[in-house]
């Protein structure tokens, strides 16, 4: 009887803290930005069977950041879309590293998404080789991964490889990967581990679609390739680059890997750390004028395209139940998952609570007011990003425990 007693009063305490709700609407969703891709691509989209309405928050009567102009911002070049592919690790780290040169060189360069995308699968595509067709070969990536193919290609402006076929006015690669993948399986099914065979048809496919890349273009006058621009242009020291993670599991204050399938190189040099420092690293970084590269799960009914906001509703969690433990959960049970990169460019405190400003290359962006951006809630990054890239200057005193 007792245990009753307790269940009873447990349940009471329950339902007075959950006793603020926000209420919620089911919508018909629509996406009008990815429509105008699927039409740029000349798709002919089949009829589709009934809607079925989608829930997301009702923000009637929130205080929510009304435009762009309310954030304290780092400079950034203007949001691109990532148009119909999977590249968002690649459009908001190179964001990012544009960023950083304007911050720590004073330049304004737009650099080239596509050729980083290309030569990430240039890799890939040798690891599927080298593992006998066992790793991934997907569109999907890590912001690290940007780093790692500059070390080894370097990179080259925008102006110099867009990527875009004659004509094309978004980037296109859905038809590209179902080719690649196609031929992958055959050479897997007849045991063709030819590496120069292999990439080179890849390369091929890819030219076919993407462009070839130059082996060399003007800059300013003068001549370079992608290793000389980096090495003459960009400057940056990519060792000072570093990822941040929070997860309980294996324990904090070690460098671990993060067990996504997008990590398909097994990378294990994320800087665990526990939450509350995962979320003052950030603010730290953003309110000293260096930016952020974060990644997580944007599959929620808190972040509504049109209203440009990302929140957590109190019918999923409490803001002040979000912990480490909540977090976990999650993450474990696959309710948050590493569905998206984006870019962190500024930051306001509205109502006590801190919103960030997010560049954002995918097609969702662009429907609402802000285009190109979201106004991310505290909450939101502290229960659904899973991730974070910035240059370790900005976040050292958390690194510490690491270093001795």
């Amino acid at each position: 009887m007792k245990k009753l007693v307790y269940i009873f009063v447990f349940f009471a305490i329950i339902n007075t803290n959950f006793a603020q709700n926000d209420t919620l609407q089911f919508i018909d969703y629509k996406n009008p930005f990815f429509e105008e891709i699927e039409k740029s691509s000349n798709e002919l989209i089949e009829p589709k069977s009934a809607k079925k309405m989608t829930l997301k928050m009702d923000f009637k009567g929130k205080n929510l950041p009304k435009s762009t102009d309310e954030f304290t911002k780092v400079w950034h070049n203007d949001p691109i879309s990532q148009g119909w592919t999977g590249n968002c690790w690649d459009y908001c780290t190179t964001s990012f590293y544009e960023s950083e040169m304007n911050r720590l060189f004073n330049k304004k360069i737009k650099l080239s998404e596509t050729w980083t995308a290309y030569w990430e699968m240039v890799e890939k595509v040798k690891y599927y080789v080298e593992t006998k067709g066992k790793s991934l070969v997907s569109e999907g990536s890590q912001a690290n991964a940007v780093k790692r193919v500059w070390k080894i290609y370097g990179v080259v402006p925008y102006d110099a490889y867009s990527g875009l076929l004659l004509g094309q006015k978004f980037p296109d690669q859905h038809k590209m990967m179902d080719e690649i993948s196609t031929f992958l399986k055959y050479v897997k099914s007849n045991s063709i581990w030819n590496e120069e065979f292999v990439i080179n048809n890849v390369k091929s496919i890819m030219n076919t679609y993407l462009t070839t890349p130059p082996t060399d273009f003007q800059f300013e006058g003068k001549t370079y390739n992608g290793k000389s621009f980096f090495t003459d242009i960009v400057k940056l020291n990519l060792d000072d680059y570093v990822d941040v993670i929070s997860v309980l599991e294996p324990d904090y204050n070690k460098q671990i890997a993060y067990d996504v399938p997008d990590n398909w190189w097994k990378d294990s040099s994320y800087y665990n750390i526990p939450l509350d420092k995962f979320m003052d690293a950030i603010k730290d970084a953003v309110k000293a004028g260096t930016s952020v590269v974060i990644g997580g799960d944007v599959s929620e009914a808190g972040l509504y395209s049109f209203e440009d906001v990302a929140m957590i509703p109190s019918y999923d969690i409490p803001s002040k139940y979000i912990d480490d433990k909540a977090r976990q959960f999650r993450f474990s049970n696959g309710t948050t998952g590493d569905d998206h990169g984006i870019h962190i460019v500024g930051y306001t405190i509205k109502d006590g609570a801190w919103w960030f400003l997010i560049k954002d290359s995918g097609s969702g962006a662009r429907n609402g007011k802000a285009k190109g951006y979201y106004y991310f809630h505290e909450d939101f990054v502290k229960l659904k990003m899973m991730v974070f890239h910035t240059n370790k200057s900005a976040i050292s005193k958390y690194l510490d425990k690491f270093q001795k």
